[in-house]
Protein backbone atom coordinates (compact mmCIF):
# COMPACT_ATOMS: atom_id res chain seq x y z
CA UNK A 1 0.00 0.00 0.00
CA UNK A 2 0.97 3.72 -0.70
CA UNK A 3 2.20 5.76 1.75
CA UNK A 4 0.23 8.36 0.98
CA UNK A 5 -2.97 5.99 1.54
CA UNK A 6 -1.44 4.75 4.77
CA UNK A 7 -1.37 7.75 6.84
CA UNK A 8 -4.68 9.09 5.21
CA UNK A 9 -6.23 5.80 6.77
CA UNK A 10 -4.04 6.82 9.91
CA UNK A 11 -5.18 10.25 10.14
CA UNK A 12 -8.69 8.63 9.08
CA UNK A 13 -8.87 6.26 12.91
CA UNK A 14 -7.26 9.78 14.28
CA UNK A 15 -10.18 11.60 14.12
CA UNK A 16 -12.36 9.27 14.74
CA UNK A 17 -11.03 9.02 17.84
CA UNK A 18 -11.12 12.45 18.91
CA UNK A 19 -14.63 13.53 17.24
CA UNK A 20 -15.75 9.75 18.67
CA UNK A 21 -17.77 8.69 15.40
CA UNK A 22 -16.70 5.99 14.26
CA UNK A 23 -16.00 4.75 10.92
CA UNK A 24 -16.80 1.70 8.13
CA UNK A 25 -14.16 -1.11 8.28
CA UNK A 26 -11.05 -0.32 6.44
CA UNK A 27 -11.06 -4.07 4.98
CA UNK A 28 -15.04 -3.43 3.49
CA UNK A 29 -12.98 -0.73 1.37
CA UNK A 30 -12.11 -2.99 -1.77
CA UNK A 31 -8.28 -2.04 -0.72
CA UNK A 32 -5.45 -5.19 -0.22
CA UNK A 33 -4.94 -4.02 3.43
CA UNK A 34 -1.85 -6.61 4.96
CA UNK A 35 -1.16 -6.68 8.27
CA UNK A 36 2.03 -4.83 7.96
CA UNK A 37 0.64 -2.14 6.34
CA UNK A 38 -2.46 -2.21 9.34
CA UNK A 39 0.68 -1.88 11.63
CA UNK A 40 1.98 1.15 9.54
CA UNK A 41 -1.53 3.09 9.69
CA UNK A 42 -1.37 2.41 13.74
CA UNK A 43 1.64 4.07 13.55
CA UNK A 44 0.16 6.69 11.60
CA UNK A 45 -2.06 7.11 14.07
CA UNK A 46 0.14 7.14 16.94
CA UNK A 47 1.99 9.80 15.76
CA UNK A 48 -0.59 12.01 15.52
CA UNK A 49 -1.06 11.01 19.35
CA UNK A 50 2.22 11.91 19.90
CA UNK A 51 2.14 15.39 18.19
CA UNK A 52 -0.53 16.02 20.49
CA UNK A 53 1.46 15.86 23.59
CA UNK A 54 0.88 12.59 24.61
CA UNK A 55 3.69 9.81 25.49
CA UNK A 56 4.18 6.26 24.97
CA UNK A 57 3.95 4.69 28.48
CA UNK A 58 3.59 1.01 27.42
CA UNK A 59 2.42 -1.77 25.00
CA UNK A 60 -1.09 -4.60 25.06
CA UNK A 61 -1.51 -7.56 23.84
CA UNK A 62 -4.69 -7.61 22.34
CA UNK A 63 -7.21 -11.02 21.18
CA UNK A 64 -4.94 -13.51 23.33
CA UNK A 65 -8.03 -15.40 25.20
CA UNK A 66 -10.61 -17.97 23.14
CA UNK A 67 -13.37 -16.12 24.34
CA UNK A 68 -12.20 -13.15 22.92
CA UNK A 69 -11.02 -14.76 19.52
CA UNK A 70 -14.69 -16.07 19.17
CA UNK A 71 -16.33 -13.38 20.10
CA UNK A 72 -14.21 -10.59 17.61
CA UNK A 73 -13.69 -13.85 15.17
CA UNK A 74 -9.98 -12.67 15.15
CA UNK A 75 -8.48 -15.80 15.82
CA UNK A 76 -4.23 -14.68 16.14
CA UNK A 77 -3.13 -12.06 18.55
CA UNK A 78 -2.23 -7.99 17.91
CA UNK A 79 -0.49 -5.10 19.95
CA UNK A 80 -1.11 -1.81 20.32
CA UNK A 81 0.88 1.37 22.03
CA UNK A 82 -0.52 2.88 25.29
CA UNK A 83 0.18 6.57 26.49
CA UNK A 84 -0.13 8.63 29.46
CA UNK A 85 -3.55 9.68 28.67
CA UNK A 86 -5.43 6.41 28.75
CA UNK A 87 -4.03 5.13 32.42
CA UNK A 88 -6.57 5.46 35.46
CA UNK A 89 -5.96 5.01 39.05
CA UNK A 90 -7.92 2.03 40.69
CA UNK A 91 -11.43 3.63 42.41
CA UNK A 92 -11.61 6.37 39.94
CA UNK A 93 -13.73 7.73 38.02
CA UNK A 94 -13.36 7.10 34.43
CA UNK A 95 -15.31 9.64 31.35
CA UNK A 96 -16.13 6.69 28.98
CA UNK A 97 -19.12 8.94 27.89
CA UNK A 98 -16.83 12.09 26.61
CA UNK A 99 -13.67 9.74 25.83
CA UNK A 100 -14.88 6.24 23.84
CA UNK A 101 -17.54 5.05 21.32
CA UNK A 102 -18.54 1.47 21.91
CA UNK A 103 -16.42 0.67 25.22
CA UNK A 104 -15.90 -2.82 26.50
CA UNK A 105 -14.45 -3.61 30.18
CA UNK A 106 -11.54 -6.63 30.16
CA UNK A 107 -9.78 -8.25 33.31
CA UNK A 108 -6.15 -8.84 32.88
CA UNK A 109 -3.00 -8.51 34.54
CA UNK A 110 -0.14 -6.08 33.88
CA UNK A 111 3.59 -6.76 33.86
CA UNK A 112 5.62 -3.36 34.54
CA UNK A 113 8.99 -3.90 33.28
CA UNK A 114 12.26 -3.00 35.39
CA UNK A 115 14.66 -3.92 32.32
CA UNK A 116 14.58 -3.91 28.34
CA UNK A 117 13.56 -7.07 26.64
CA UNK A 118 14.78 -6.81 22.77
CA UNK A 119 13.28 -9.66 20.70
CA UNK A 120 13.49 -11.40 18.76
CA UNK A 121 15.02 -14.89 20.42
CA UNK A 122 13.38 -13.42 23.98
CA UNK A 123 12.34 -16.39 26.70
CA UNK A 124 9.73 -16.67 29.39
CA UNK A 125 12.73 -16.68 31.87
CA UNK A 126 14.11 -13.31 29.74
CA UNK A 127 10.29 -11.76 30.63
CA UNK A 128 10.38 -12.96 34.40
CA UNK A 129 13.46 -11.41 34.48
CA UNK A 130 12.69 -8.25 33.37
CA UNK A 131 9.76 -8.06 35.28
CA UNK A 132 9.19 -5.84 38.05
CA UNK A 133 6.00 -6.65 39.59
CA UNK A 134 2.62 -7.60 37.86
CA UNK A 135 -1.32 -5.88 38.85
CA UNK A 136 -4.43 -6.39 38.42
CA UNK A 137 -5.97 -4.19 35.36
CA UNK A 138 -8.74 -3.47 33.93
CA UNK A 139 -8.63 -2.66 30.02
CA UNK A 140 -11.24 -0.91 28.23
CA UNK A 141 -11.01 -1.58 24.55
CA UNK A 142 -12.93 0.38 21.56
CA UNK A 143 -13.03 0.42 18.64
CA UNK A 144 -13.01 3.28 16.33
CA UNK A 145 -14.56 0.79 13.78
CA UNK A 146 -18.26 0.99 13.53
CA UNK A 147 -20.26 -1.83 15.50
CA UNK A 148 -16.65 -3.61 16.11
CA UNK A 149 -16.86 -5.48 12.32
CA UNK A 150 -13.69 -6.18 12.32
CA UNK A 151 -11.00 -8.13 10.57
CA UNK A 152 -7.46 -8.68 11.87
CA UNK A 153 -6.44 -5.76 9.75
CA UNK A 154 -9.19 -3.19 11.37
CA UNK A 155 -8.18 -4.07 15.03
CA UNK A 156 -4.48 -4.00 14.04
CA UNK A 157 -4.67 -0.34 12.38
CA UNK A 158 -7.02 1.20 15.24
CA UNK A 159 -4.25 0.44 17.55
CA UNK A 160 -5.42 -3.29 18.87
CA UNK A 161 -8.43 -1.75 19.85
CA UNK A 162 -7.01 0.91 22.96
CA UNK A 163 -9.09 2.83 24.50
CA UNK A 164 -8.34 3.03 28.50
CA UNK A 165 -6.59 1.41 31.42
CA UNK A 166 -7.15 0.97 35.12
CA UNK A 167 -4.34 -0.45 37.29
CA UNK A 168 -5.10 -1.87 40.64
CA UNK A 169 -3.13 -0.85 43.66
CA UNK A 170 -1.58 -3.93 44.15
CA UNK A 171 1.08 -5.34 42.73
CA UNK A 172 3.21 -8.43 43.54
CA UNK A 173 6.49 -10.22 42.09
CA UNK A 174 5.62 -12.50 38.85
CA UNK A 175 7.77 -15.07 40.96
CA UNK A 176 5.52 -14.76 43.59
CA UNK A 177 2.66 -16.10 41.70
CA UNK A 178 1.27 -19.04 39.61
CA UNK A 179 0.67 -16.98 36.60
CA UNK A 180 -0.82 -20.37 34.99
CA UNK A 181 -3.43 -21.13 37.68
CA UNK A 182 -4.03 -17.69 39.15
CA UNK A 183 -8.06 -17.37 39.19
CA UNK A 184 -9.93 -14.22 38.12
CA UNK A 185 -13.12 -12.93 39.03
CA UNK A 186 -14.56 -9.87 37.31
CA UNK A 187 -17.86 -8.20 38.80
CA UNK A 188 -20.17 -5.56 37.37
CA UNK A 189 -22.42 -3.70 39.78
CA UNK A 190 -22.26 -6.19 42.71
CA UNK A 191 -22.65 -9.34 40.28
CA UNK A 192 -20.59 -11.87 39.35
CA UNK A 193 -20.30 -11.17 35.86
CA UNK A 194 -17.15 -14.09 34.63
CA UNK A 195 -14.10 -15.89 35.73
CA UNK A 196 -11.16 -17.00 34.42
CA UNK A 197 -7.42 -17.99 34.96
CA UNK A 198 -3.79 -17.12 33.54
CA UNK A 199 -4.13 -20.18 31.58
CA UNK A 200 -6.81 -18.50 29.19
CA UNK A 201 -4.32 -16.13 27.46
CA UNK A 202 -2.14 -18.11 25.11
CA UNK A 203 -1.26 -20.92 28.17
CA UNK A 204 0.02 -17.91 30.12
CA UNK A 205 0.50 -14.08 30.31
CA UNK A 206 4.05 -14.96 30.48
CA UNK A 207 3.65 -16.45 26.73
CA UNK A 208 1.56 -13.12 25.64
CA UNK A 209 4.77 -10.71 27.18
CA UNK A 210 7.65 -13.15 25.40
CA UNK A 211 5.61 -13.11 21.77
CA UNK A 212 4.95 -9.46 22.29
CA UNK A 213 8.77 -8.87 22.77
CA UNK A 214 9.64 -11.16 19.85
CA UNK A 215 6.66 -10.18 17.49
CA UNK A 216 7.78 -6.16 18.28
CA UNK A 217 11.82 -7.05 18.06
CA UNK A 218 10.52 -8.02 14.46
CA UNK A 219 9.84 -4.53 14.05
CA UNK A 220 12.97 -3.20 15.50
CA UNK A 221 10.56 -2.30 18.40
CA UNK A 222 11.78 -3.04 22.49
CA UNK A 223 9.35 -3.09 25.46
CA UNK A 224 11.17 -0.96 27.76
CA UNK A 225 12.16 -0.58 31.67
CA UNK A 226 9.19 1.42 33.32
CA UNK A 227 6.58 0.39 30.52
CA UNK A 228 3.80 -1.40 31.16
CA UNK A 229 2.54 -4.07 29.23
CA UNK A 230 -0.97 -5.11 29.19
CA UNK A 231 -1.02 -9.42 28.95
CA UNK A 232 -4.28 -9.56 27.34
CA UNK A 233 -7.92 -10.41 28.68
CA UNK A 234 -8.54 -13.79 30.93
CA UNK A 235 -12.55 -13.63 30.12
CA UNK A 236 -15.23 -12.27 27.74
CA UNK A 237 -15.22 -8.76 26.95
CA UNK A 238 -18.35 -6.61 28.64
CA UNK A 239 -19.83 -3.73 27.19
CA UNK A 240 -20.02 -1.14 29.37
CA UNK A 241 -21.86 2.55 29.94
CA UNK A 242 -22.26 5.52 32.31
CA UNK A 243 -22.98 4.44 35.75
CA UNK A 244 -21.92 1.29 35.79
CA UNK A 245 -19.18 -0.20 38.27
CA UNK A 246 -16.82 -2.73 37.65
CA UNK A 247 -14.40 -4.70 40.02
CA UNK A 248 -12.13 -7.28 39.12
CA UNK A 249 -9.56 -9.68 41.47
CA UNK A 250 -7.16 -12.26 40.30
CA UNK A 251 -6.16 -14.61 43.37
CA UNK A 252 -2.48 -14.07 44.42
CA UNK A 253 -2.18 -10.29 43.34
CA UNK A 254 -5.07 -8.27 43.94
CA UNK A 255 -7.88 -6.21 42.92
CA UNK A 256 -8.75 -3.08 40.51
CA UNK A 257 -12.29 -1.33 40.22
CA UNK A 258 -13.64 1.41 38.36
CA UNK A 259 -16.81 3.13 38.25
CA UNK A 260 -18.48 4.68 34.35
CA UNK A 261 -19.15 8.35 33.41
Amino acid sequence: MEQTRIQALGDELYHAMIKREAVSPLTSRGEDITIDDAYHISLRMLERRLADGASVIGKKIGVTSKAVQNMLNVHQPDFGYLTDDMVFNSGEVMPISDRLIAPRAEGEIAFILKKDLNGPGITNADVLAATECVMPCFEIVDSRIRDWKIAIQDTVADNASCGLFVLGDQAVSPRKVDLVTCGMVVEKNGSVLSAGAGAAALGSPVNCVTWLANTLGEFGIPLKAGEVILSGSLVPLEPVKAGDYMRVDIGGIGSASVRFA
